[in-house]
C-alpha cells in the first residue's frame, strides 16, 4: 500500500512537498495553491519534527512507486472528532487520485480510533477547494474561524476566513 504512517526520517521531504502544494511558486502548476492569499512558508522541518513526536498526531504519506512521498494529510485526534489538515498534494500530480486517496485512508483511520467525525478548516475563498470536500460529503457547519496570523502559518495578503467542515464516518 502507497499509504503510511510518515517517520522523522521523512521530515526534509515532507517539507519540500507541504511547502511547494500551498505557496510559492511550484504551487501555481496545482489548483490547490495558497500563493495568491499568502505569503511565507507554511511549515518548517522544525514543527513536523514536532508534530510527528506528539502522539495525538499522525501525519499519513503517499509514496509512488519511486519511493518518492507525492501526497500527506495531518491528523490530529481531539476526541471525540479527527481534525484533518495540511492536506497536501505534490501540484504536478493532482488529480490524479493522490489526494483521494489520502482522504479516504484519513477516514478509515478515524473509524479506527472510534473519531465518528472528521473535521477540518478551510480558506472561505478557497470555492474550489470547498466543492472538491463537499463531493466527499463534508459540508460546512456554519462555524467561521480567523485565520492563525501570528505568522506560523504563513502571512496573509488580505483578510483570511476559514471555514470549518465536518463529515461524520
Amino acid at each position: 500500500m502507497p499509504i503510511t504512517k510518515a517517520s522523522l526520517a521523512d521530515v526534509p521531504e515532507l517539507n519540500v512537498l507541504i511547502n511547494s502544494a500551498y505557496r510559492g511558486e511550484e504551487s501555481k502548476k496545482g489548483w490547490t495553491t495558497e500563493a495568491d492569499l499568502i505569503d511565507g512558508v507554511r511549515i518548517d522541518q522544525a514543527m513536523l519534527t514536532e508534530y510527528i513526536n506528539n502522539k495525538a498526531i499522525t501525519i499519513l504519506k503517499y509514496v509512488d512507486d519511486n519511493g518518492r512521498t507525492t501526497g500527506s494529510v495531518y491528523l490530529e485526534v481531539k476526541e471525540p472528532k479527527l481534525y484533518l489538515g495540511m492536506f497536501s498534494v505534490l501540484p504536478v500530480l493532482q488529480r490524479k487520485g493522490v489526494g483521494r486517496a489520502l482522504i479516504e485512508e484519513a477516514e478509515a483511520i478515524a473509524r479506527q480510533l472510534h473519531c465518528h467525525t472528521i473535521t477540518m478548516t478551510v480558506i472561505r475563498s478557497r470555492r474550489e477547494l470547498i466543492s472538491w470536500y463537499e463531493r466527499r460529503g463534508y459540508a460546512f457547519t456554519g462555524e467561521i474561524q480567523p485565520f492563525h496570523d501570528h505568522g506560523r502559518f504563513g502571512d496573509p495578503k488580505q483578510p483570511i476566513e476559514l471555514i470549518v467542515m465536518e463529515k461524520k464516518v
